[in-house]
């Protein structure tokens, strides 16, 4: 049986190196190959691949909202997430997504065949040490109303700005910065953004 594969990466010379490794595999078909997020579930749609390798930072679409999008629109293309980004959060909120693969890409090449292979199969494939790392992490201590706060933060937005696109107080934001502060066991909004981030938690 050939896997039929759809790449995703904004890095053209990656995507390109990655189709021509993936291609000499006798079983595997580089059927689609895409520069931006927002380009994959038309590939998808139109070239009908089994497995769809999707990078985590593209324009247009990052691969986390990709495969969300692809998840939904092309049921039977089962998606692994190929990032250099081997960190919990990421993993945490590409299973969120439908992913159901997660390789880093210094993973060797054998690695990544495997795990194609164990995909297209029906099997959910994770690096142990990040699935290990993400279940340690725990769940995410921040109410509703405090993600949405620190989300709104990313921007470097001043607390005015965010109560103005939250419609909340100028006071009711800084509790919940300060919540999400304190939550994340850091000093300021930029770390507890950033432990958030890496925690899957956002």
């Amino acid at each position: 049986m050939t896997i039929r594969l759809l790449l995703a990466d904004d890095q053209e010379l990656i995507r390109q190196a990655l189709g021509v490794l993936l291609d000499l595999e006798p079983d595997f078909e580089v059927v689609a190959s895409v520069g931006r997020g927002d380009e994959v579930t038309a590939a998808a749609l139109e070239h009908r691949p089994d497995v769809a390798l999707l990078d985590i930072d593209m324009p247009g679409l990052d691969g986390l909202a990709a495969a969300a999008v692809l998840t939904a629109q092309v049921p039977g293309c089962r998606v692994v997430v190929l990032t250099t980004f081997g960190r919990t959060g990421y993993l945490r909120r590409a299973m969120e997504a439908g992913a159901v693969g997660f390789v880093v890409k210094d993973a060797p090449a054998a690695v990544l065949a495997d795990a194609i292979r164990r995909v297209a199969a029906g099997e959910r494939v994770v690096d142990p040490a990040l699935a290990a790392a993400t279940l340690a992490a725990g769940e995410s201590p921040l109410t509703a109303r405090e993600r949405d706060v620190l989300i709104a933060a990313r921007s470097s937005a001043t607390v005015a700005e965010i109560a103005a696109r939250l419609y909340l107080a100028e006071g009711t934001v800084r509790n919940y910065l300060s919540g999400a502060t304190t939550k994340t066991g850091t000093r300021n909004r930029i770390e507890a953004l950033r432990v958030a981030d890496e925690r899957g938690w956002l």
